[in-house]
């Protein structure tokens, strides 16, 4: 590329590379959030927002983790963050959205993870019960059964166990639990 010079200088490029390192980790997620269990066993409606809503929290519940990890953790969630706004941006152009309105989608798209982060923080530091924080954040206040809600309670659960055995490292190469 004709700028890649500047890139380095301007430490553009390294920011790509650290996006990019981070790549495989987004793919896990959106993968973990496309399990069946969460529309099937969680009976989250399967459509755009309802497969928003699970991908926020599994991304918010991997953010969670990224944290632990100090200034490094730090940085790579700044970069996922950024994984979830550009993807975020190119399906609402697939979906025929224009220039206009993308910019302020992506930022209220932005604005719920980091809504769905401040609920998973104040569950797991006990400020609320997990069942309540569900029925708000993947259910959208509507009614569902208490066995639905058990049901995503255990995938969520297993998902931040499973974070909890990996590393950064494994991390980015887009493991969430110890294999």
């Amino acid at each position: 590329m004709a700028f890649d010079w500047l890139n380095r200088i301007l430490g553009r490029d390294n920011h790509h590379e650290a996006r990019q390192a981070l790549r495989p980790l987004w793919t896990a997620v959106v993968a973990a959030a496309r399990q069946k269990d969460w529309y099937l066993a969680g009976q989250v409606p399967d459509t755009i927002d309802g497969r928003f809503d699970v991908l926020a929290l599994v991304a918010a519940q991997t953010l969670l983790r990224l944290e632990d990890f100090g200034e490094d953790g730090l940085l790579a969630m700044a970069r996922f963050a950024e994984l979830f706004a550009q993807d975020m941006d190119g399906q609402l152009r697939q979906e025929g959205h224009g220039d206009v309105g993308v910019g302020n989608r992506v930022e209220e798209l932005v604005g719920a993870l980091g809504g769905r982060l401040g609920a998973l923080r104040g569950v797991f530091e006990g400020k609320e019960v997990m069942a309540a924080m569900l029925i708000r954040n993947l259910y959208r206040g509507a009614e569902v059964s208490p066995e639905a809600v058990s049901a995503s309670t255990a995938l969520l659960n297993t998902l931040a166990q499973g974070l909890k055995t990996v590393d950064l490292a494994a991390m980015k190469l887009g493991k969430l639990h110890h294999e």
